[in-house]
């Protein structure tokens, strides 16, 4: 099953209204995935700086967590939104600052990059979208995964988006067959994973391709010959996002596209209430063919 969601915001003046717009698109994906959901948000990058995405326990002190790092000139800005924080800190301290968070064993990174935070939890999407309000968001695009875990546990670890790069992440609708050969083959060549997910393998193969300087055209097109089995992958990068159906794309997807946004949902209902739906291009993206919208 699965739901997944993507907003892509073309026009400006809708980025304080982001969440607001997206909140509804995830939540209509409820029964698709009551187990879990998450969702990454891209917004404003600040300059020279590094946003680090950490998830806690229920009961975190945040607050004492900010206090105990050692942070060279500037103090890093914090915002919590529930267990998660949300620490922007200078481009110069990145490193040493996330060496201080691996040694704290009850905290996890859930992402780092210039504009993109994650956010994910177990429980109902619509209950996971209060929790972090997301309706209140603003940025330049989203996107969203709704999780019905039919291979492993349901756990906070195993939901989606997966980050494996800066500024990188991935929801995936499907399964994958030859995810624990590749797995493999990405450990050998310096990657590191949290989970046994088969999302993350994915994820990981399009971080490593980008990182050898493919485009995201590129990376999504070799995709196709490294990648087996039924998947609709939605991949978000600094500047946009993409989409890749497998040569036989037996899961549902759509496309809705105006001169305002771009957007993608599992079924045709999460996308019913933007702006401008009744005007909009509506399509079903093609197996087996990458589609990219991005800033340059």
């Amino acid at each position: 099953m699965c739901g997944v969601v993507a907003l892509f915001l073309k026009d400006s003046t809708l980025n304080s209204r982001l969440g607001t717009l997206f909140a509804p698109m995830l939540t209509a994906m409820c029964d698709r995935g009551p187990d879990s959901a998450g969702f990454a948000v891209y917004s404003a990058a600040a300059p020279n700086a590094v946003k680090i995405t950490v998830r806690g326990p229920q009961d975190c002190e945040f607050a004492d967590i900010v206090h105990r790092l050692e942070v060279s000139g500037a103090q890093p800005t914090h915002v919590v939104r529930g267990t998660h924080l949300v620490l922007t800190v200078p481009v110069t301290q990145a490193e040493p600052v996330l060496k201080q968070i691996a040694a704290m064993p009850e905290l996890i990174v859930v992402s780092t990059g210039r504009s993109m935070e994650i956010y994910k939890e177990v429980g109902r999407p619509d209950r996971v979208a209060k929790r972090f309000g997301l309706d209140a968001m603003a940025g330049t695009h989203a996107i969203g995964h709704t999780r019905m875990a039919t291979e492993s546990a349901v756990t906070t670890d195993g939901a989606h988006p997966f980050s494996t790069g800066t500024d990188q992440c991935l929801v995936h609708n499907g399964s994958l067959s030859n995810h624990n050969a590749l797995r493999r083959e990405l450990i050998r060549e310096g990657l590191s994973f949290q989970t046994e997910n088969d999302t993350e393998v994915a994820a990981g193969y399009m971080s490593w391709r980008m990182q050898q300087g493919d485009s995201l055209e590129q990376t999504l097109n070799s995709s196709l010959g490294a990648l087996d089995g039924f998947y609709t992958f939605v991949v978000g990068t600094e500047s946009g996002f993409g989409v890749l159906r497998d040569p036989i794309a037996c899961k549902p997807a759509v496309m809705a596209e105006t001169d305002r946004w771009v957007a993608f949902g599992t079924e045709y209902r999460a996308l019913v209430d933007l702006p401008g739906i009744d005007a909009a291009r509506v399509w079903e993206p093609v197996p087996a063919k990458a589609y990219l919208w991005e800033r340059h």
